[in-house]
């Protein structure tokens, strides 16, 4: 009877878990989209346009990049954000707030190391804003918004609604405790990105339930560290996720990618190349949140926590687009998967570089300063 009983004390959170991963998904970002109703994978078809956009992006070349050649050309502006007062601002949201209105230089906002607990918002009129880290001593951008007082949406610590943005050196946390399985209001993000042509480098957010809301737009994550345990990069974003860490915190059931088609055009995915995942809990690849999801791994390593089923099947799903290549690792085995397809080498092309994004025709070096 011990036993019996003590198996059953293990196995009410993970059923409390399940429930509330089936019952009550995470609430996407933008609400008011619509998705296609067209039955059937058309996951060949998504490959194939794909695959044109990849040979039409490949005849361009770095010149071709008109941002690059425009900012070339104006002196970079830096502020600087120091605690101690010892820079132009106290905190990022005071040095956010100086930028003018209608912004078409590139600023630096350079912070320096610590942490600065506060709720950031760079809103659409300021554009071409870059925050960077001090080298060696990553500053933290923390606060405790959870969806129960804000909203999943407004939950966010740092939310980025402008184009061009960049980020570099930054940790963005979401500091809410991890949530009660058994309720439907623990989301809490640590960043949301809301606007067009993105990057960012050697940046971590650190969350639970929500972590990363990769919303609309096209984005790049590159050398990044992603922490987390339900849907916890989620959103409508066209984005790619290259030689990144996802590391799952879950303790029982957990999903990393839940990922929607970005409105009719169905225009958008997550593509994962050269990542590592590791961690704990019984963890998918990813799930639909309603009709359409599209998410690619290749060159990935997935680890022991992942489940052999890969991809978990939605409620509401109707078509699904899950792509693997070359993954390795205890969690790559695909001989038990329901969903998605083992991508060939043709396939497989034009998710493997930056041009899944058009990223030759946005994407800018990281600034040098002194």
């Amino acid at each position: 009877m011990a036993l019996k009983l003590r198996h059953l004390v293990t196995l009410v959170p993970f059923l409390a878990t399940l429930l509330v991963l089936q019952l009550v998904p995470t609430t996407l970002c933008d609400a008011n989209q619509t998705v296609a109703t067209n039955s059937g994978s058309n996951l060949d078809a998504w490959i194939a346009i794909n695959k044109k956009e990849y040979d039409e992006a490949s005849k361009h070349i770095l010149s071709d990049n008109s941002l690059i050649a425009s900012l070339s050309k104006a002196p970079m502006k830096i502020i600087k954000v120091r605690k101690d007062g010892a820079g132009d601002f106290k905190t990022v949201t005071d040095a956010v707030e100086s930028i003018p209105s209608g912004n078409t230089d590139r600023v630096l906002i350079y912070i320096a190391g610590g942490e600065y607990r506060e709720k950031v918002v760079v809103d659409r009129s300021r554009p071409f804003v870059t925050f960077y880290g001090q080298p060696g001593k990553m500053p933290t951008i923390t606060y405790d918004g959870t969806a129960k007082k804000y909203g999943t949406w407004k939950s966010a610590t740092v939310a980025i609604e402008s184009d061009n943005f960049m980020a570099v050196n930054i940790i963005f946390q979401n500091s809410s405790p991890k949530p009660d399985p058994r309720k439907s209001d623990g989301q809490a993000v640590a960043l949301r990105i809301s606007g067009d042509k993105a990057a960012f480098y050697g940046c971590r957010f650190i969350g639970f339930q929500d972590t990363l809301c990769d919303d609309v737009g096209r984005h790049l994550f590159q050398s990044c560290y992603i922490e987390g345990s339900v849907d916890f990069i989620f959103g409508n974003g066209k984005s790619i996720y290259k030689d990144t860490t996802i590391k799952s915190v879950a303790e029982n059931l957990g999903v990393i990618a839940a990922q929607d088609m970005n409105g009719q055009s169905g225009d958008s995915g997550f593509v994962f190349v050269h990542c590592k995942i590791q961690g704990t809990g019984d963890m998918y690849l990813g799930r639909a949140w309603k009709e359409t999801s599209r998410v690619v791994f290749a060159y990935t390593y997935m680890g022991s926590n992942i489940n052999s089923g890969g991809w978990m099947k939605s409620q509401h799903q109707k078509n699904v687009f899950y792509g693997e290549y070359q993954c390795t690792g205890p969690g790559s085995s695909a001989s038990n998967r329901k969903f998605g397809k083992i991508l060939s080498d043709d396939e497989v092309q034009p998710f493997l570089s930056t041009t899944f994004i058009g990223g030759s025709q946005w994407l800018v070096p990281i600034p040098k300063i002194a």
